[in-house]
């Protein structure tokens, strides 16, 4: 067989795959290395803040307020990735390849072009931009030196999550699995190494993160060639105002999920910082967790919308209901599971992180005030996931900015001034109440717009 009948037998396998294997243990399968890649990537963020916080409180405070610059580099490299992705599984399951290959490429090369763009001129404005997202004077020296050289990555970062997020689109999460993987082991590694032995301190920590990116960019490179993907070619480069429109409209769902916690992160850190550095310390301890335990029910998402994608072009709109109600009940599970662990062991899971007993007593009672919500996390990033892939953009537009945005910085806004350290406590569980109901809104009304069967 020549290699072109060999790849064009590899697309029909996928495609048969995508649409007609049973819906729950192909998400489930499509899940298992999504959620792999997500906790793996939340892990070596969280290996940062638990390899820094073994310095001081100071340090682990200036690596919880650059959190916010990685959650802005996260936003715009899903732009590209999942604008760009959505389409792809779309345009696949209509059996359109060489649009998508056209798409993938072009969206590899904005994110790239945008990376550079932001490594030039966050270095350039690096204390202004610590400042401005919640550094105290205290903080901003460490900030400074962490935040920098995690700028200098940003092209490498943005479009390796492009890739990432091309191949879990096509259905081939274990590929993206990989890369992502390996590198957040050798971060993990690395920051003893860098921190300790080299005595790099916080700057330390962000070499082994940009390091360890690379590889996983060189590896996701290479995935992008296997298995029938689609690969990053230079010929199918074709930057146009069309392309662009179908990366926004895709995409701006996800600059404004993630823009928006950006936005609540900045936010956070600064009423934080009217408590002292060990509450910006605590708030960042228990982010770092709460995104952890996230990842599992985001790793539910990503293993549900290629099957969505590949269903809503296909129009077969029974597969697709019945995988999102799969993918909701499965994270509800765990979120119950996950709420319990953190209000049984909150307090040694805190004492990991810091033996500082005002930063644990802060950390204790936000992880548990958090924990009694997190059932409630599940049916919003997946309607938010479900809205997106399927283009409402408007619906998924406003469950993305809900939590973080339209209910998180008002509550921290005014709660703290209210109740004090009390109210900064609570602030994100309220968010996730009022997030859940705005979900729950527009998901039904989505399923009261599609047919309840296949169209053929």
């Amino acid at each position: 067989m020549t290699d072109a009948a060999t790849q064009k037998a590899r697309e029909g396998e996928k495609y048969r795959k995508m649409l007609e294997s049973p819906v729950k243990p192909l998400i489930a399968s499509l899940a298992v290395p999504s959620i792999a890649s997500m906790l793996c990537t939340s892990f070596y963020n969280m290996a940062d803040t638990y390899f820094v916080s073994k310095i001081d409180t100071t340090s682990t405070a200036a690596v919880g307020v650059t959190f916010a610059t990685m959650a802005m580099l996260n936003a715009i490299g899903f732009f590209f990735g999942i604008g760009s992705g959505n389409s792809i599984s779309r345009l696949l399951g209509a059996r359109k390849r060489q649009q998508a290959e056209v798409m993938a490429s072009t969206g590899f090369l904005y994110a790239f072009l945008c990376g550079l763009v932001i490594a030039v001129l966050g270095n350039l404005f690096a204390p202004r931009l610590a400042t401005l997202i919640g550094s105290t004077p205290t903080i901003l020296p460490y900030a400074i030196q962490y935040m920098g050289v995690i700028l200098l990555g940003a092209p490498i970062m943005m479009s390796s999550l492009v890739m990432n997020n091309h191949l879990r689109f096509q259905g081939s999460a274990a590929f993206a699995m990989v890369g992502i993987m390996l590198g957040g082991f050798l971060n993990v590694l690395l920051d003893p190494i860098f921190i300790f032995h080299f005595h790099l301190g916080v700057a330390g920590a962000a070499y082994a993160t940009i390091l360890s990116q690379f590889v996983s960019f060189c590896i996701l490179l290479f995935m992008t060639r296997q298995g029938g993907n689609i690969p990053i070619r230079l010929g199918n480069m074709h930057p146009s105002w069309s392309i662009l429109k179908e990366i926004i409209a895709g995409g701006i769902p996800s600059l404004v999920r993630q823009g928006t916690q950006s936005l609540a992160t900045i936010f956070l850190n600064v009423s934080a910082g009217v408590f002292g550095d060990a509450a910006i310390a605590a708030m960042s301890i228990v982010t770092r967790l709460s995104f952890f335990a996230a990842s599992v029910i985001i790793g539910f998402g990503q293993g549900f919308q290629p099957v969505c994608g590949f269903s809503y072009g296909a129009r077969k709109f029974a597969r697709l209901r019945a995988g999102f109600w799969f993918a909701v009940k499965a994270g509800t599970v765990f979120s119950l599971a996950a709420a319990a662990a953190a209000e049984i062991w909150a307090v040694p899971i805190l004492g990991e992180f810091r033996d500082d007993p005002l930063v644990i007593s802060i950390g204790i009672r936000t992880l548990r005030a958090q924990a009694l919500t997190f059932c409630l996390v599940p049916l919003t990033i997946l309607t938010n996931m479900c809205l997106q892939t399927t283009r409402r953009t408007v619906g998924a537009m406003l469950v993305a900015a809900g939590r973080s945005g339209l209910f998180l910085v008002p509550a921290l806004m005014v709660l703290p001034r209210l109740f004090g350290l009390a109210g900064l406590v609570w602030c994100q569980s309220v968010s996730d109440i009022c997030g859940f109901l705005l979900a729950a809104v527009l998901i039904r009304g989505f399923f009261r717009q599609i047919p309840k069967t296949d169209e053929t």
